[in-house]
């Protein structure tokens, strides 16, 4: 049983924080029973495990799991009620292509917790994929894979420039409704940061834009909202 902080293996956890990190090493760091499942349901095989001494979960599914001392589970967690289960695995794992039929294509979507959301959108209204610009928020930063409910193991990725066309950007006015676009049998719809939607030139390099109609005086939607109406309006007509 791991019993110190000083610990190589329990170190490569915090390092893995950072987005620089993740990249470096290739790593990423679960944690809970719900989301360590879902990358094992996937297929995944853990590089590193560690459960708690005191109330070790997944035992079968985690056979080499090292169990560390409750008190170094509290300290290592980030989570408001300390996880059971952390577990590492590689990012070369994870889906990768655009091969779906629809997805979004997200322009420096920089909240985590809206990344997140929309993966897990992309799970619920698939197959769908995601591709995204620089500047977009890491989705295996621990928000995003928190919101994202382990979706982050089945839906794939790819970059913002190799999205497939046609591609329809949306724009909080000035588009055709939303409903009235005939995407085909595949579209990319393309949306922009929380709070500056698509640029110019982003815009300008769409193959057709669209706007969801709202209410009087309302600004515009949160992206993670407005993503799930494209995906669900994109579904619903090939339905």
């Amino acid at each position: 049983m791991i019993t110190s902080a000083a610990n190589p293996r329990l170190k490569l956890v915090r390092k893995l924080s950072s987005r620089r990190q993740r990249d470096k090493l290739g790593l990423f760091v679960c944690e809970g029973e719900d989301l360590v499942a879902a990358g094992l349901d996937a297929g995944l095989v853990p590089v590193e495990a560690f459960v708690d001494a005191e109330r070790a979960p997944l035992g079968e599914r985690l056979p080499r799991a090292e169990a560390v001392s409750s008190e170094l589970m509290a300290e290592l967690s980030t989570l408001a009620h300390p996880a059971r289960v952390i577990a590492l695995f590689r990012l070369a794992d994870l889906p990768r292509g655009l091969d779906a039929p629809g997805g979004l294509a997200l322009w420096r979507v920089g909240d985590p917790g809206n990344l997140g959301t929309l993966v897990r959108t992309a799970d619920a209204l698939g197959p769908a994929f995601l591709a995204l610009s620089p500047g977009c928020a890491d989705p295996t930063s621990p928000k995003a894979l928190r919101a994202s409910m382990g979706a982050v193991f089945r839906v794939p990725t790819g970059s913002f420039e190799e999205a497939p066309r046609p591609w329809i950007g949306l724009v909080p006015r000035g588009g055709p409704p939303l409903g009235t676009v005939e995407p085909g049998e595949r579209a990319t719809f393309v949306l922009g940061a929380e709070r500056d939607g698509l640029p110019q030139n982003v815009a300008a390099s769409c193959d057709e834009l669209a706007s969801i109609p709202l209410a009087e005086g309302a600004e515009s939607l949160n992206v993670a909202v407005a993503g799930a109406l494209a995906l669900y309006e994109f579904s619903r007509r090939g339905a």
